[in-house]
């Protein structure tokens, strides 16, 4: 299954929820593969590579993934990004590039993997789209504050025009809740408001606040990896399980 994660405000925890759920899936046995599509390349640096090149780039132009454009860390493949993303997206749009294009660069491996897990811009960019024309699903994550609600709304519009314009099985798979405080009575509030609202599902697991997600792309790993015990880590793995079982993976 391909996934865009993403989130049209920025701040919202969607790099780190591809880092830690991809993570926590290859941990159940799963095949995974992390693209970095946000050419702020948060992803990258969270797994400590860096490249001369753009790989991701070359391989939207070229349409084409071989094996030196993937690396491997910690359990995942990666297709890493860097900023020179933003000029391939500016030359793939003089090009009148095809939205298509990481859609067909991923026919090469699709096969070979469980889960691909797409880190999106924070933008409706050539880029976005071309993530989510190349996904089955998408999954939301989101801070519970009414910013991030904007975003949000925002997401959900630009699902439903690529699902009505060009690809009508695209479905929303949920949102899953980010730096959670329990405590709060807005958390309550926005938690309910997207159950009811909305139409779209919410994951019973949710990503509590918590310092050790924050310092785990320093040194270059997930925060399963950095800081197994911590409430973190324990919470991708639990939205991990969540994932599989409704898609019946598990």
């Amino acid at each position: 299954m391909i996934i865009s994660v993403g989130n049209r405000k920025g701040g919202t925890g969607k790099t780190t929820t591809v880092v830690n759920l991809g993570r926590a899936l290859s941990l159940k046995g799963k095949n995974v593969l992390l693209v970095d599509l946000d050419p702020q390349a948060n992803l990258s640096y969270s797994y400590g590579i860096s490249t001369e090149g753009c790989v991701l780039g070359e391989v939207l132009l070229d349409k084409h993934i071989d094996s030196g454009s993937i690396f491997y860390k910690d359990g995942l493949d990666l297709i890493p990004s860097n900023t020179d993303l933003q000029e391939y997206e500016a030359e793939l749009i003089r090009s009148n590039a095809p939205k298509t294009a990481l859609k067909e660069a991923l026919e090469d491996v699709k096969d070979q993997y469980d889960f691909i897990l797409i880190d999106c811009p924070p933008t409706a960019s050539h880029l976005t789209v071309n993530a989510l024309m190349a996904s089955d699903a998408v999954l939301i994550p989101m801070l519970m504050e009414n910013l991030s609600l904007v975003g949000f709304e925002q997401m959900i519009d630009l699902v439903f025009d690529i699902k009505t314009k060009y690809h009508s099985e695209l479905f929303i798979l949920g949102v899953v809740g980010v730096l959670v405080d329990e405590r709060r009575h807005l958390t309550t509030q926005i938690l309910e408001a997207l159950r009811s609202n909305y139409g779209v599902d919410v994951f019973n697991n949710y990503v509590r606040q918590n310092v050790k997600a924050a310092e785990a792309p320093a040194s270059g790993q997930s925060v399963i990896d950095y800081a197994p015990t911590s409430n973190s880590a324990k919470d991708y793995i639990a939205i991990a399980n969540e994932l599989l079982k409704i898609l019946n993976q598990s």
